[in-house]
């Protein structure tokens, strides 16, 4: 039986928050569908030349009450990235936490405007340990 992946799904409170968020981490909007009906859109957001490794953002125009206050029963999104250090400062820079620093060069986790973790590892190697990075303590859960 052949199998597809498709995309992960988060549902999120804070549309533009959460597009802000994504857009930091390097994800396009790849497409979007707004359905009158129903009263919802989703968004689906990839890294540029993977558009195939999508997050569907799902947005209720009136509100989601039933969305969960903490999403860790979710797991998180991966993304291997280039440059973890200059990404981490640049997310940073932008007002994200860096809930774990990349103090091994490898591996950082930050949240999302809706709780969800993503875990952000480098690429290849590790890169060699370097402040501020190496003595950053954990804030918060990842």
């Amino acid at each position: 039986m052949k199998m597809r992946y498709l995309h992960t799904m988060v549902r999120v409170k804070d549309l533009e928050a959460s597009l802000r968020f994504y857009t930091l981490l390097g994800l396009k909007e790849v497409r979007r569908k707004d359905f009158d009906k129903g009263r919802f859109s989703l968004i689906f957001l990839a890294p540029e030349g993977q558009e195939e490794a999508q997050v569907e953002l799902t947005y209720n125009w009136d509100g989601d009450d039933a969305l969960p206050s903490d999403s860790r029963h979710f797991g998180h999104l991966a993304y291997a990235v280039e440059d973890i250090y200059a990404l981490c400062q640049h997310l940073m820079d932008n007002g994200v936490v860096i809930n774990r620093p990349p103090r091994d060069g490898h591996m950082a986790f930050v949240r999302s405007p809706d709780n969800i973790s993503v875990e952000l590892l480098q690429m290849g190697d590790p890169l060699p340990p370097q402040e501020p990075w190496a003595s950053m303590e954990n804030t918060g859960t990842w």
